[in-house]
């Protein structure tokens, strides 16, 4: 009888809780490729090569470190564990907890033969209990508070012991200095990309015959380009994608991270979002690794701390408050948006509108959007347009190389639509086309003209925004982060404001129209 040991396909380190601590000469460990998610979405072409490759690559490693591992292509995750637990000769099964509630209960649902351990997951910083445990002295459970405690506790970018330790620069945040606009011909380094090797290359091929199968079936095509893909697919360039990071583009990272320049997808962004996602890399690994190289490098504090604060602070409370949030907060409407989402958002592209279509080329060819771009572009549109959370939700989910339920729904539903009512943000991230013109190259070239708000040549996003501030006046006004803008609304004409009101609503006619 066999310790058996499920690796699925977000937990790829080899240090993850489920393999330590057993010998690998008493247990087989599994990794299940299965075709059924697509039942459920589809994904982006890249992201499914991504994860299968890396999948495949990880299992090799494993068996070159003494495991005996089993690698199984299958149409079901219930049949092929079943199957393999019944000739592995499987006496247990262990299983790191999964980030993504919904894994569990799918896991618990096979009501498999043998009992089933659930062992804590070592891949985030902060346990769940650890979380809700700090959760429990607060009455707003803001993102500062809990990054501040995570420096401490971390003992990251700090001077001094215990409770006299102060931040490094004498202050926490250093986010005014990290916004500037992007200047005229403002280039990033270029990011490291990797050629696909031999089980690359067989994954594509599965992916083309996939999509073979799928227009035989009268299916929809799978989303995104399947080639050219560059993304790396082993710890090793993974740890190598970090090294070029902090070699090329860490001391650049701060003053354009919220930079948008067509033709510049990347800019300074790390892109290690994929991999933290998958295990490749682990959090505390990275951190300590900016850490030391930065400070050794002298690269402007500001920048540094901008990209810790990514990973300590933004990743952990998301995934923190995913777990805390519960089983309800995915079905959350504040607004009562139920726009369809366009078809340009299915096809990546033919909205008409320069930002929205140079975001979607990007999504398109890469599976990748920077932060900004996610924000104040696609769900910006979202929530000023009325689109549904939860499609664009799991639109999110499906398109982006690093999405996962934890990472999607904190983001979208509630930093995002604010469909949470304020659960997560303290107000919500709607904007005109004025944020756009001043952090990005977008509006160059764009049929619309985003100086106007009404009018047939009048940016969307101006008449969208001001007629979502309208729709919702009465909840808003009692959000005392939005009482500017909304004593703005108010100095409207009411002539315009009824422009404003058809405009936005002929957009959005057109939108269904579109859908249709």
């Amino acid at each position: 009888m066999t310790v058996g040991i499920w690796v699925l396909g977000d937990q790829l380190n080899a240090a993850q809780s489920a393999l330590a601590g057993v010998d690998p000469s008493t247990a087989r460990v599994l990794l299940v490729e299965s075709t059924s998610v697509l039942q459920r979405r589809a994904y982006h072409r890249q992201k499914l090569v991504l994860v299968w490759s890396a999948m495949r690559h990880f299992a090799e490693e494993l068996r070159a470190a003494g495991w005996n591992v089993d690698h199984v292509e299958s149409e079901s995750f219930g049949a092929a564990v079943r199957d393999w637990i019944a000739t592995a000769g499987i006496s247990e099964l262990r299983v790191m907890e999964p980030a993504d509630r919904g894994f569990r209960q799918a896991i618990e649902a096979l009501q498999l033969p043998v009992p089933l351990q659930w062992i804590p997951s070592n891949a985030f910083l902060w346990s769940r209990e650890e979380f809700a445990a700090w959760a429990q002295g607060y009455k707003q459970l803001r993102l500062e508070l809990f990054y501040r405690e995570g420096r401490r506790r971390f003992g990251v970018l700090m001077e001094g012991e215990g409770k006299a330790a102060q931040p490094l620069g004498g202050q926490w945040n250093f986010d005014a200095e990290n916004r500037k606009p992007p200047p005229k011909g403002l280039q990033g380094p270029n990011p490291l990309w990797f050629e696909p090797d031999a089980t690359t290359q067989a994954v594509i091929a599965k992916l083309q015959r996939i999509d073979q199968q799928r227009a035989e079936a009268g299916l929809a095509p799978l989303p995104g380009d399947l080639e050219p893909f560059h993304w790396a697919v082993t710890r090793d360039q993974a740890l190598a994608v970090l090294e070029h990071f902090i070699g090329t583009r860490l001391d650049g990272f701060g003053p354009y991270q919220d930079a948008m320049v067509s033709g510049e997808p990347t800019l300074w962004h790390a892109l290690l979002s994929p991999y933290l996602n998958l295990g490749l890399l682990h959090p505390l690994e990275v951190i300590q690794r900016l850490e030391q190289a930065g400070l050794e490098q002298q690269v402007p504090l500001a920048g540094l701390e901008g990209v810790i604060r990514q990973i300590l602070g933004w990743r952990e409370y998301t995934h923190g408050l995913y777990h805390m949030f519960g089983t309800d907060y995915p079905a959350l409407n504040h607004f009562a948006a139920e726009q369809p989402l366009p078809l340009s958002f299915e096809q990546l592209g033919g909205s008409g509108l320069n930002c929205l279509d140079s975001v979607f080329a990007e999504l398109r060819s890469n599976g990748y959007a920077h932060h900004i771009q996610r924000l104040m572009v696609l769900a910006n549109y979202g929530l000023i347009a009325g689109l549904n959370p939860q499609a664009l939700t799991a639109w999110f989910h499906r398109m982006f190389i690093d999405g996962h339920d934890w990472v999607m729904q904190t983001n979208v539903i509630g930093m995002g639509l604010f469909a949470d009512g304020g659960r997560l943000a303290s107000k919500p991230y709607a904007a005109s086309g004025n944020y756009i013109k001043r952090m990005s190259t977008y509006c160059k070239g764009c049929r619309y003209d985003v100086k106007q708000r009404t009018g047939p040549k009048a940016c969307p996003f101006n008449s969208l925004y001001w007629d979502f501030l309208d729709r919702h006046a009465e909840s808003l006004r009692r959000n005392p982060r939005m009482g500017l803008v909304m004593k703005q609304l108010e100095k409207l004409p009411e002539a315009e404001l009824e422009q404003i009101r058809e405009a936005a609503q002929q957009h959005r006619c057109q939108m269904v129209a579109t859908v249709a």
